[in-house]
C-alpha cells in the first residue's frame, strides 16, 4: 500500500514538528509557509516534559540541549512584596517522574532546530512564500490552492493538516469564518541580558509575579544569557493582533508602576529596540475539527492564552497523535481524523479552559487576592502537574476513543 502524502499549511512549531512526527512514520510531508523563510521574531517558551518526550523522539535531543536552559523550579509570588506565595520543583524531580526535562528556550532557537531537522528529512518539502487560498476535497484527495511570486499553484494530498494559527484559512474552508474574542489582555514581550542584570536577581527558575489586573512572568532562555519576560494586562481600547507591533518602554513602566524593585529592575534593562505587544485572542473549543480529508492542529482549532504555558506543547502532542492514527489507518483516513480529535479534544479543551481560568486567579485584586494567597501558601501540598507533564502523545493513538 502506498505510503499517504500529507500537505501541512503552517510552518510553525506545530507545522514543522508535525511534519517531522509524520515522515517518522513514513509519510511523504508538503510544508507550505506564507513567509518568505523559516524564522520566529519572539521570544522565550517554555517546553514541558508533555512534549519535550516528542521532541527528544523525534531526534532533536542534542540540538535543544545546545541551545535551552534547564529551570530548577516554577515560583509564583506577590507583585508588590516580592512574597514566594508557592514553588513547583522542576529540574531533577520532573525528570524523575516524568523521563524528560523541563526546558526554557527562545522561539527562533527552537524554530531553528525544527528547520534544520525538516531540511536534512528527505521525506519533507517545506515550500516558503506560499500563501494558502483555499482548497477542494473529494473522497479521494484534497486540492490545496496556493500563491507564489510566480503566481498561484495547486497541490493534490491525501490528507491536509492546517496548522495556520488562531486565523487559520484552513479553519474558515473548512466551518466558515468566525471571529476571534478579545480576551481584554494585553501582552508585553522583551529580553534582557542577564549580563545587565545583579547577580543571583534572576533565580534558575520560572517566576511568575501576580498582580490587580496583570501579572509578570520571567525566565531564563538561550543558556541562562538572556532573561525573557513576558509582562501581561488588562487593557482597553488596543487590540493588535500581532507578534511585531512595537511597544514603548513610557507605557510598560506605567503599566507596572508600583510593582517590585526586580520587576522595576527587569524592565529598566530590557533592550528597548526590541519590546513588542500583542493583543490575546482566543476562541472557544470546539465541538469538531475535521471534515473529510482535512484537519487542524494547534492555535488553529485550541488557541491557548499563556497562561499555563502550554500552547506550543499542545500543538506538538496533536503532531504525534495525529501522525500515530494515521499510520494506524492509512486505509481509512476519515476514521483516522475523527480519532486523532477524539483523542484531543478533551485535553486540549482543559488546557484552554484552565488558562482562562488563570488569568483571573493571577489578576485578583484586593480581598479576593489576600483570599487566593492564604489559599495558594497554606493549602494541601500537592502535585499539580502529574496528569499534564506524564502525557504520551507517542502511544495516545492506541487508546480507544474517550
Amino acid at each position: 500500500m502506498a505510503m499517504l502524502n500529507v500537505l501541512v499549511s503552517g510552518g510553525g512549531i506545530g507545522g514543522l514538528s508535525a511534519a517531522l512526527s509524520l515522515a517518522s512514520r513514513q509519510f511523504a510531508v508538503t510544508v507550505l509557509e506564507q513567509a518568505d523563510s523559516i524564522s520566529e521574531i519572539g521570544a522565550g517558551i517554555q517546553l514541558s516534559p508533555n512534549c519535550t518526550r516528542v521532541l527528544f523522539a523525534l531526534g532533536l535531543e542534542e540540538a535543544l540541549q545546545e541551545v535551552a536552559f534547564y529551570p530548577t523550579a516554577g515560583q509564583m509570588r506577590a507583585w508588590n512584596t516580592g512574597e514566594v506565595l508557592t514553588e513547583s520543583r522542576l529540574g531533577k524531580s520532573i525528570e524523575r517522574l516524568t523521563g524528560y526535562p523541563y526546558l526554557h528556550i527562545h522561539r527562533a532557537d527552537l524554530i531553528g532546530v525544527l528547520a534544520r531537522k525538516v531540511s536534512e528529512c528527505t521525506a519533507i518539502n517545506l515550500i516558503t512564500d506560499a500563501s494558502v487560498r483555499d482548497f477542494t476535497q473529494s473522497a479521494k484527495e484534497v486540492a490545496l490552492r496556493y500563491a507564489t511570486p510566480a503566481g498561484e499553484k495547486t497541490l493534490t494530498g491525501d490528507v491536509l493538516i492546517g496548522a495556520d494559527g488562531i486565523r487559520s484559512v484552513v479553519r474558515e474552508g473548512l466551518f466558515g469564518p468566525e471571529t476571534p474574542r478579545f480576551t481584554g489582555n494585553v501582552a508585553w514581550r522583551a529580553l534582557v541580558p542577564a549580563d545587565r542584570l545583579p547577580e543571583g536577581m534572576v533565580r534558575p527558575m520560572s517566576t511568575a509575579w501576580w498582580g490587580p489586573r496583570g501579572h509578570f512572568v520571567h525566565y531564563y532562555v538561550r543558556r541562562g544569557e538572556l532573561v525573557n519576560c513576558v509582562c501581561v494586562k488588562e487593557k482597553v481600547g488596543w487590540e493588535v493582533e500581532s507578534w511585531t507591533e512595537r511597544g514603548e518602554f513610557e507605557e510598560l513602566k506605567a503599566d507596572f508602576a508600583g510593582w517590585h524593585e526586580d520587576v522595576q529592575t527587569l524592565i529598566d534593562n530590557a533592550d528597548r529596540q526590541a519590546l513588542y505587544k500583542w493583543a490575546l485572542f482566543d476562541r472557544k473549543p470546539m465541538p469538531s475539527w475535521s471534515k473529510g480529508r482535512v484537519t487542524l492542529l494547534g492555535d488553529a482549532c485550541h488557541p491557548t492564552l499563556p497562561f499555563m504555558a502550554q500552547g506550543a506543547a499542545m500543538a506538538i502532542e496533536d503532531g504525534a497523535v495525529l501522525a500515530g492514527c494515521l499510520s494506524d489507518h492509512q486505509n481509512d483516513v476519515g476514521y483516522a481524523l475523527g480519532h486523532y480529535e477524539m483523542l484531543r479534544k478533551g485535553r486540549t479543551a482543559r488546557i484552554q479552559n484552565g488558562s482562562r481560568r488563570n488569568a483571573r486567579l493571577f489578576h485578583m485584586r484586593g480581598v479576593r487576592a489576600r483570599v487566593r494567597n492564604l489559599v495558594v501558601k497554606h493549602g494541601k501540598p500537592r502535585n499539580p502537574w502529574a496528569d499534564l507533564f506524564t502525557y504520551d502523545a507517542l502511544t495516545a493513538h492506541k487508546q480507544a476513543n474517550p
